[in-house]
């Protein structure tokens, strides 16, 4: 017995019921695209909605709906049209035989008139609603000439009204048929098409006045139905729209029908406002708006009967899917879904846009490894290959047509391969020349020694020139590897810069938004986009503005005190007088204050130096002092570009060192004559002072830290010169307080009668009785050109920085315990 027991529960045991729910779930994916595929495709769904539109009455005469819909289909889906005429007689049937022969007639004529006018306007879609109107007046006037044998004003009047809803209609439709396909559209709802759409529904139930079960009324379970459902996707809005526009159209379909308006719309609104409470709480607000409108027996029936609709349009809400509701928020904005599906979008968006740039990188980083793999594996086999091509060509010009060829080359091949590559070697070495020693044992052993040793010697001239070629060629590769090696880092980070995602910070918003609102500040909006310390990032609205500063004197010191660092209004933009949009960021933790001296030589107009001060995106200040060869025009140019290309490296976010050899490399290779460029780089970090400097071929510069002078120097030769140059960069941390102070040569070396200008320049540094910058340069300038008697023998410029702590212009205002919204 409890073997038997044993087997049923392992047989239990074995049951998949996540295959069952699997194959359950495949039953209605394929049931659903069954009903989607007999509906929508094969065009079902308009043979319904004919049927109810053609039985659909306005003012109890008046029957606009068939041929704008029939006019709608034909334009926008031709191939169903016959099915959509079909529904639309089968409809009128249900009223006469006339009213069927009526919608039939009307058809063919707009089929006759749409013909013969398209043939003179292409613009089918704006022609359409005029061929209805023209349809529907002409019609009904032959319809009341037949049957009454004249044409009243009254008759006309109807005539003329029910062509004006057909022309309305027509365009209502032509907007709302689109949107029932349920094309795998991603575009959001405009407000214009969600009330066509409401319209046409709602037109549609129109169609079903008159049907009851069991003395509840169909278009009152249906309209209550469409507004649970728009309430409970969009809101109070939406709900309360779709209640006025349903209420509205049943009003004119039949006038006892009024009062289920106000039904209708203060049902929408409750509903909207209760979605929170998901179904029960849109149900709960049809309730409650039933039992309210229903307590003043207006509507014409029994209070009871009304509930039971109410009950019977929730019980169908309940029934309803939660795969149609999501699928219809989707495309209205302002729904959670409609974000969701927005946010979806912008994420496999921003993840196609990173993983491209980080492709890029990865394609750049292998040309990089490609310009850079080792080329001298073999070196020493292609120095001997080189060598034999090289002893080859001197013999082809000497030793073939010699007598003693085969003595020289056949008996003593090694003794006469020494020879001539110790020849080679020595003349490489000495210019040309070769010893006393070697040359008499050479003759000694060759009988035309002078004619081989000048065949060595043009030989070797063409080889150094091959040789130096080749070296050009490895080292521009490696520039070139280093190069690209830095564009792919730099669309690495950029990479990861763009999947870096925004943080939630509802609580720190909600801090910062009662902190402020409790020191008597209206803001109406905060959103923080980071709080890293010293990458800030706040947006706050400020209604009412007054134009008297209170982001920069109020908010910035408030939210300084909060967050604990220094924050700052980065930019405030205006909307007339009613707000104002404001960003603040973190300040720096450091400013630098420069001053500038510049003086040509013999007092001219245009100096070989150049200078620059560059505030990097990258939270780094950058000066930097250019002194092109000689003086004048071209060393200007010179000078100037060789700034203008650090400048637009730097900013790309390459690093200095391969900014630096980039520049190096264009100013060697552009051009063949003998034009050279100093650069004197100084990085500094903004947020801790840390200063990198970066000195090709340049003077000394300064750092004056109250009475000690500390020099910063570097050796390297000017750019342009070597095609290959390892760059010595120099770092030092600097304080607030500190005085940078950096020249060119023409103001270093500039004094006259002195023999030591390091000690004379630390010394005029050191006397400065001033702290700024602009004073020190000039008095700085002033003593060289003393010195000198007031000639000006060189180009001289002199570029001073202090670096000062950042302090807000506003002091910060202390907030109570509101600190925590930083963390």
């Amino acid at each position: 017995m409890e073997k038997v027991e044993r087997d049923l529960i392992d047989t239990i045991g074995e049951v998949n019921f996540g295959k069952s729910k699997a194959g359950f779930g495949v039953f209605l994916n394929k049931f659903h695209v069954k009903i989607e595929n007999l509906f929508i495709v094969k065009g079902y769904m308009l043979l319904f909605i004919g049927f109810l539109l053609g039985r659909a009455l306005i003012l109890a005469k008046l029957t606009p709906f068939t041929l704008p819909f029939f006019a709608a289909v034909y334009l926008t889906r031709k191939e169903k049209a016959p099915i959509a005429l079909v529904g639309l007689i089968g409809g009128a049937a249900t009223i006469s035989l006339k009213e069927s022969f009526s919608s039939f007639a009307l058809s063919f004529i707009f089929l006759i008139i749409y013909k013969l006018l398209s043939k003179w306007k292409k613009n089918e879609q704006s022609l359409v609603p005029f061929i209805v109107l023209i349809s529907l007046v002409g019609g009904s006037l032959v319809e009341s000439y037949l049957f009454q044998g004249e044409i009243t004003l009254y008759g006309g009047m109807m005539s003329l009204v029910e062509g004006s809803l057909g022309f309305i209609l027509t365009l209502i439709f032509l907007q709302s048929l689109p949107l029932l396909s349920f094309n795998k559209r991603r575009q959001a709802l405009k407000t214009e098409e969600i009330v066509c759409l409401i319209i046409m529904l709602a037109s549609v139930m129109t169609g079903t006045i008159g049907w009851t079960v069991y003395d509840m009324s169909v278009e009152h379970i249906m309209s209550r139905y469409l507004v649970l459902l728009f309430a409970y996707i969009a809101g109070a809005t939406i709900g309360s729209t779709v209640g006025v526009v349903t209420g509205l159209i049943f009003s004119l379909a039949n006038i006892s029908s009024f009062y289920h308006m106000s039904l209708l719309a203060f049902s929408g609104l409750l509903g909207g406002l209760l979605k929170e409470g998901k179904k029960v709480g849109v149900a709960l607000g049809l309730y409650i708006a039933t039992l309210l409108i229903g307590m003043y027996g207006e509507g014409g029936g029994v209070l009871s009967t009304s509930i039971m609709e109410t009950t019977v349009a929730v019980v169908i809400f309940m029934l309803t899917p939660q795969l149609l509701t999501t699928r219809i928020a989707k495309h209205i904005p302002g729904t959670m879904e409609y974000s969701m599906e927005q946010q979806q979008y912008m994420r496999k968006m921003r993840d196609v846009t990173a993983q491209r740039v980080s492709q890029f990188s990865t394609v750049f980083h292998a040309l990089s490894k490609s310009f850079s793999a080792n080329q001298n594996l073999a070196e020493n086999e292609d120095h001997d290959r080189e060598l034999d091509y090289f002893l080859s060509n001197v013999t082809e010009k000497t030793c073939q047509t010699c007598f003693r060829k085969e003595h020289c080359w056949a008996r003593n091949f090694n003794t006469t391969y020494d020879f001539m590559k110790d020849i080679m070697t020595e003349m490489s070495e000495t210019n040309g020349n070769i010893s006393l020693s070697l040359a008499r044992d050479w003759e000694k052993h060759c009988t035309r020694s002078k004619k081989v040793t000048d065949a060595i010697h043009q030989e070797l001239t063409l080889y150094q020139a091959n040789q130096k070629l080749k070296k050009q060629v490895q080292e521009s590769r490696k520039l070139v590897a280093d190069q690209l090696q830095g564009v792919s880092e730099v669309m690495e980070d950029f990479a990861k810069e763009i999947q870096r995602e925004r943080e939630n910070h509802h609580k720190q918003e909600e801090l910062i938004l009662e902190a402020i609102q409790k020191f008597g500040i209206d803001i109406e909006n905060v959103e923080i986009y980071s709080l890293e310390q010293g990458n800030v990032d706040i947006d706050i609205t400020i209604p009412y503005n007054t134009g008297y500063g209170e982001s920069e004197k109020l908010i910035a010191p408030m939210l300084s005190d909060i967050l604990g660092e220094n924050i700052i209004v980065n930019t405030e933009s205006l909307y007339s007088n009613d707000y104002s949009h404001a960003t603040f960021r973190s300040a720096r933790a450091f400013v630098v204050e420069t001053g500038v001296a510049h003086a040509a030589k013999d007092g001219g107009f245009i100096s070989g130096d150049s200078y620059s001060t560059i505030e990097l995106g990258l939270g780094k200040y950058a000066m930097a002092i250019s002194d092109g060869m000689g003086n004048g025009e071209r060393a200007h140019v010179e000078s100037e570009e060789t700034l203008q290309l650090l400048q637009k490296i730097l900013q790309s976010g390459i690093e200095e060192q391969v900014a630096i050899k980039s520049i190096n490399s264009v100013l060697s290779l552009r051009t063949t004559d003998e034009i050279f460029s100093t650069l004197d780089l100084a990085m500094i970090d903004l947020q801790n002072a840390s200063a990198k400097f970066l000195k090709i071929g340049s003077t000394p510069s300064f750092v004056k830290r109250g009475s000690q002078i500390i020099k910063i120097q570097a050796s390297n030769l000017p750019m342009g010169i070597l095609q290959e140059f390892d760059v010595d960069v120099v770092s030092e941390q600097l304080k607030a307080g500190d005085l940078l102070i950096m020249m060119s040569d023409g103001v270093f070396e500039g004094p006259k009668h002195v023999e030591n200008f390091d000690l004379w320049m630390k010394r005029k540094i050191k006397e400065l009785k001033t702290d700024n910058p602009q004073e020190i340069a000039d008095l700085i300038m002033e003593e060289v050109i003393r010195s000198r008697s007031g000639l000006i023998e060189d180009d001289m410029t002199v570029l001073v920085a202090q670096i000062n702590h950042n302090t807000p212009k506003w002091k910060s205002i202390p907030v109570q315990t509101y600190s925590q919204a930083a963390n």
